[in-house]
């Protein structure tokens, strides 16, 4: 092998980067892989041999770096926070100016700034990319979100495309049948630039916290079943089977039918049934929900999914309270078949909800780190690779291509009257289980958010009386101009004064 023979090398060969890098092999890229352990990296080039492009193996930062072609382009695909930084710090030591330093992990976005503005002031170039679709999107198709300055995205570019999943043209549908050394040819690539710096780790965040979302609401229907109707996760199976084909076609409905329907090996029982119910998390639905908070954007569908998790995690203290609290309910006896057809609406209108809180948080961050966020692309690349694809996606596509400064996607045509159509069905389900005890904290949340959405007067003015009550904080008017503040001076008896705030 000559020195500087490869398009692009890897750093890190856990099962991402070993998929990752595969995927680049199979669309004709020679790449350069590097892992601290040598014998990993030994064992991996060995197992994978006769790639298209090839996978060159290296056994020190110093031989890794000789082998790129320049300027160089380095993937970091390896624990977030501490152990990214150091992979850069060894890397900048050794890399020349302009040379591309790609961020591939769920990295924090503030994290993601800082380390461009550091790198660039070096003289490096950094992009921090979003990769989504687990084991099998790295290896045969990934949704990548791209971000950092676009020159550097342009060089790139070439590469990120050829490995993103692909859609049909037409339809937005994906485009399946990758094998190894088979990629697919043809299609719309799930990859596009999103924006300046930390804009690509943001956006991926987004997308995990509304996978928190969708998984969660997923939940809800199967324990509405399960508790509330008696249906067996083979039956179960079969249902979610259906809602497959429809509106709610998707990759996690799609696994949720083959979990339901998977026998536990040891016992032959169904499978769920025998999982402990307590969830665990990594950490970015939870990043989404604070910088929802920090930022004043509703996204409850999504902090609600973490708090499901996080109330999961107590399963010792549940068992206890479920022998002491008893909310002496009646059990079910409505209609099961037409039950079932009103979760699907419930689970719609919530997922509708859900998507419109993500997108909304996306927009205020665009003008809080000033991007320029296309949300009709970024739509337009989770159809394919990554965990929330859906049919469903299509259609958000579609509502910006028409408006691409809607303030909602619930103001859409499309889903206004989607919403109009289920919402019955929704309102009836979040209100039978409240009669019956199941908790459904996404569902009711989302028909929370969309009845505060659709009222033109909350009841905040009594909520703005009480602060300017208690802490002089005062209050603006209905009848004045906003912005316009005032201070009532509340005595202890007698007639208020009206004044305003100097």
């Amino acid at each position: 092998m000559s020195d500087s023979s490869s398009d692009i090398g890897l750093v890190g060969l856990a099962v991402m980067g070993q998929n990752l890098a595969l995927n680049i092999a199979d669309h004709g890229f020679r790449i350069s892989v590097y892992n601290r352990t040598t014998s990993k990296t030994e064992e991996f080039v060995a197992a994978n041999p006769g790639t298209p492009g090839g996978v060159v193996g290296t056994s020190s930062l110093e031989e890794f770096v000789k082998s790129i072609k320049r300027p160089r382009k380095v993937i970091i695909l390896v624990q977030a926070g501490g152990p990214t930084d150091a992979v850069i710090t060894g890397l900048t030591e050794l890399l020349d100016p302009d040379d591309i330093i790609i961020d591939g992990g769920n990295a924090l976005w503030t994290d993601t700034i800082r380390r461009e503005q550091e790198l660039n002031e070096k003289g490096f170039r950094f992009i921090g990319s979003g990769v989504s679709g687990g084991e099998e999107g790295a290896r045969f198709g990934p949704s990548l979100m791209p971000g950092g300055k676009e020159s550097a995205w342009n060089e790139l570019k070439p590469i990120w495309e050829a490995i993103a999943a692909k859609v049909d043209e037409t339809t937005g549908k994906p485009i399946e049948g990758a094998e190894p050394g088979k990629p697919i040819e043809g299609g719309v690539p799930c990859a596009t630039y999103i924006g300046d710096n930390g804009a690509g780790h943001y956006v991926k965040m987004v997308h995990n916290g509304i996978e928190y979302g969708d998984m969660q609401m997923i939940c809800e229907a199967y324990t509405l079943m399960d508790n509330l109707l008696g249906i067996k996760p083979e039956e179960m199976s079969s249902v979610f089977g259906e809602w497959n084909q429809g509106v709610l076609d998707s990759f996690l409905i799609e696994i949720t039918a083959d979990i339901l329907g998977q026998k536990d090996p040891e016992t032959g029982q169904p499978f769920v049934d025998i999982v402990l119910d307590a969830a665990g998390q990594k950490g970015t639905g939870k990043w989404t929900s604070i910088n929802a908070l920090d930022m004043g954007i509703a996204a409850p569908c999504i902090a609600e999914a973490v708090f499901a998790r996080c109330i999961s995690a107590l399963k010792e203290e549940r068992v206890a309270a479920a022998k002491v609290l008893d909310a002496k309910l009646e059990p079910f006896d409505g209609d099961t078949a037409e039950f079932v057809q009103a979760i699907h609406d419930a689970l719609y209108c919530s997922k509708i909800c859900s998507y419109a809180q993500g997108f909304q948080l996306m927009r205020e961050a665009q003008n809080e780190y000033d991007w320029n966020l296309d949300f009709g692309q970024i739509s337009m690349i989770w159809r394919g690779g990554c965990i929330i694809r859906a049919r469903f996606l299509q259609k958000i596509f579609e509502a910006y291509q028409t408006n691409p400064d809607i303030a909602n996607l619930l103001l859409d045509p499309y889903f206004k009257s989607e919403i109009d159509r289920c919402q019955a069905n929704w309102r009836k389900v979040v209100a039978t289980a409240a009669l019956h005890g199941v908790p459904l904290p996404c569902f009711s949340s989302a028909l929370s958010y969309y009845d505060s959405y659709r009222s033109a007067r909350l009841p905040a003015n009594l909520l703005q009386g009480q602060r300017d009550f208690f802490g002089a904080h005062t209050y603006e008017r209905v009848d004045r101009k906003r912005g316009n503040t005032f201070h009532i001076d509340w005595p202890v008896s007698g007639r208020p004064q009206i004044q305003v705030k100097p």
